[in-house]
């Protein structure tokens, strides 16, 4: 018996690893987020099979469920939301099932900072302009920012921010950002990235809260850099004529 954590990834059904369906597909039980977690992807689950909305669920519950299916000899599919590295909070559930002798596996998902410049047709790393990504988010109830991780810090780096669970501290946001890229900066907020009722606000510093309007709640990624001005970047080395790389040596021959 295995308990193996899926990345369901940010909403869209389709926007699965077949790895994660066919784990969904021959497992008798499914815990899944039922908050963030279409429904859609339980098709996957196979007849018969437990399915479980753990939203309502506690950690204690959630692991029950575990212990209860670890003793059956029954498999779990865990899915939780866009990928499981960030945010998920898998690593409290593995400790737990590590200290009771229970085997897990875990299968990665589309992150939603991806699936939100894919909607953007962005890409986030620009020569010139920003070659790192920083995930990050602010302070909330469920979880304190360690000293140094400050958007100021992070905004020193000129780096993209994808700012996460934090829509709600817009305002906050707009404040920390606007001393280091300045208030023309480009801003994008995706709301519900690959959903059916995926919004997008395109702004800058100063003016995206006022953009934003009412109804954009907590499923919000706020997006921040030059790079998503998408103009007055240099071409990449990668695909130059004049550079030599392995797998096109400018002395060899066609």
């Amino acid at each position: 018996m295995t308990v193996h954590f899926i990345g369901a990834g940010p909403g869209a059904a389709d926007l699965l690893t077949l790895r994660g369906r066919d784990i969904i597909a021959r497992c008798p039980v499914c815990l899944y987020a039922g908050s963030l977690v279409p429904e859609e992807i339980l098709s996957h689950c196979p007849p018969g099979a437990r399915i479980v909305n753990t939203a309502p669920l506690d950690l204690d519950a959630i692991i029950a469920e575990c212990r209860a299916a670890h003793e059956a000899g029954r498999d779990v599919a865990r899915l939780h939301s866009g990928d499981l590295s960030v945010w998920s909070a898998m690593g409290e559930q593995l400790r737990r099932l590590r200290a009771e002798g229970i085997p897990y596996t875990v299968t990665p998902g589309v992150p939603s900072f991806a699936a939100a410049a894919a909607a953007l047709g962005a890409e986030l790393t620009l020569p010139g302009l920003a070659q790192s990504v920083v995930l990050t988010r602010t302070p909330g109830r469920a979880s304190a920012m360690p000293e140094g991780e400050s958007l100021t810090n992070f905004a020193a780096t000129g780096a993209t921010l994808a700012i996460h669970l934090s829509i709600h501290n817009l305002s906050r946001v707009v404040a920390d950002l606007v001393p280091a890229y300045g208030a023309d900066c480009p801003v994008a907020v995706v709301y519900r990235a690959s959903w059916p009722d995926e919004k997008i606000v395109r702004a800058t510093l100063s003016t995206i809260e006022a953009a934003m309007g009412e109804g954009v709640e907590r499923t919000a990624l706020i997006l921040v850099g030059p790079a998503l001005a998408a103009e007055g970047f240099d071409e990449s080395c990668l695909y130059s004529t004049g550079y030599d790389r392995r797998f096109r040596p400018q002395g060899a021959r066609e």
